[in-house]
């Protein structure tokens, strides 16, 4: 899957020979890391990179994955698509060294950017390399690290936030030690480095919690994990956006998940403008002790009375197909601003977002392994003001184990207008009626 094309990795310039003309300038390049290919980045990042005039080298070690998702030639040759010019180069990304090695056989380069969960630290490491603009590599590597933003936050001080009780089993270490751990249960066990709810499940005592990380062992070999006090509340998002100078928050979301012991997200409703407080502040207090404050980012929190505890910092664009739909409801270049941000443009001090909209992300899911035998197909309605964009995320005939994560997902429904009971009416009416099916 990962073949060499060294024609595409490597692309010196040499001197134009003595009496030719020079070659043209290169547009303005952005490269960009990924490993699998996400709505974010095929309908959000890359279109917006056309749009900036930018050509586009992509860095991945799923390369062949990205050629199918993106379609790119049609018989003639020609791209159908509104992307950039677009090169896809293998590369081990999770390697820093590797990524600025490549990075500097391409050329100089205009930014560096990924929306990945995996790879803030590694591409905000080569922005720095290459003297641009850029996250902080180290409060990419403390919000990755659940355990580290846990002492980052405790750090700070009880002024700035709630201590969240916590404790870390390290790499290869056995999860027996973990039988005498004095743990305010229930409690949480997770993968230090998790995204996505994957392997996140509730715990009743000490037995089970054992039992759990021997399990999640198996999955993951050798991983670290982290143990937690359960945030019991509503779980609420705030979206921000910097340029180290301005700080400017999108939106938030409510979200409903999953019965316990697992934490799915099953629907998220955008809360009114603007944000609630004194969460919000908080919130930013928290983020401004981890560092965090430039480009984009997606915070989960839970609220408590008057606080707001955190759950974990994802520094990277809210995901599944949420931007998206963020970026329709504001009515901005959501994308082309978190770009801009990577070279070196400031953000203006209004983005002019519209603050009347609302939305409703409802995503179907699998109850069971098996096979999808039927489904209905992609569509969009719009009736009494509510539109209705259905995108199947699981092909008919697709057979799948159950993972109790978003991957468990079979579509999303994105209901969008300015009346929240038109909404909520018109996402329950599409549901009823139309059937999944799971043999």
């Amino acid at each position: 899957m990962n073949e060499n094309d060294l024609d595409a990795a490597s692309r010196p310039f040499p001197s134009p020979a003595r009496g030719r003309l020079p070659a043209a300038p290169r547009p303005p390049r952005l490269h960009l890391l990924a490993l699998n290919p996400t709505d974010s980045v095929t309908e959000g990042f890359l279109p917006a990179a056309a749009r900036l005039g930018l050509a586009v080298t992509l860095l991945t070690d799923q390369p062949e994955a990205h050629e199918r998702a993106y379609g790119r030639w049609d018989e003639d040759g020609a791209d159908p698509r509104p992307f950039p010019a677009l090169d896809i180069v293998p590369c081990a990304v999770r390697d820093y060294a590797e990524v600025i090695s490549r990075i500097a056989a391409d050329g100089r380069p205009t930014a560096v950017f990924t929306n990945s969960d995996h790879l803030q630290a590694q591409a905000a490491l080569a922005a720095q390399y290459f003297g641009l603009p850029g996250k902080d590599w180290r409060a990419a590597l403390r919000t990755k690290n659940k355990a580290e933003l846990r002492r980052a936050l405790a750090a700070a001080g009880p002024d700035v936030a709630d201590p969240v009780w916590s404790a870390e089993l390290a790499t290869g270490q056995d999860p027996a030690a973990l039988a005498g751990l004095d743990a305010p249960y229930p409690c949480v066990v997770k993968p230090r480095e998790g995204v996505a709810s994957e392997d996140v499940v509730l715990v009743a005592d000490a037995d089970e919690l054992v039992r759990r990380c021997v399990e999640i062992r198996a999955r993951r070999p050798g991983a670290a994990l982290v143990v937690e006090e359960f945030l019991d509340g509503e779980l609420r998002t705030l979206e921000t956006l910097g340029d180290g100078r301005t700080l400017h928050i999108l939106g938030a979301f409510r979200t409903e998940l999953s019965p316990p012991p697992h934490f799915i997200e099953e629907r998220l409703h955008l809360l009114p403008a603007p944000p609630p407080q004194p969460h919000t502040d908080q919130v930013l207090a928290q983020l401004h002790a981890l560092g965090v404050g430039f480009g984009v980012c997606h915070t989960e929190y839970v609220v408590q009375g008057d606080r707001a505890r955190l759950i974990e910092v994802n520094y990277r664009a809210i995901g599944d197909q949420c931007d998206l739909v963020l970026a329709e409801l504001l009515g901005i270049p959501l994308f082309e601003h978190i770009l801009r941000t990577h070279m070196g443009e400031p953000l203006p001090d209004d983005l002019g977002a519209r603050t009347d909209g609302r939305v409703r992300m409802e995503y179907v899911m699998a109850d069971r392994a098996g096979r999808l035998a039927s489904a209905p197909p992609a569509s969009v309605t719009e009736r009494d003001g509510v539109r209705l964009d259905y995108r199947p995320l699981r092909g008919i005939g697709e057979e799948h184990p159950l993972h109790r994560t978003n991957r468990d997902f079979l579509g999303v429904l994105r209901a969008t207008g300015t009346d929240q009971g038109r909404i909520d009416a018109a996402v329950a009416e599409f549901l009823a009626a139309h059937r999944w099916e799971i043999v």
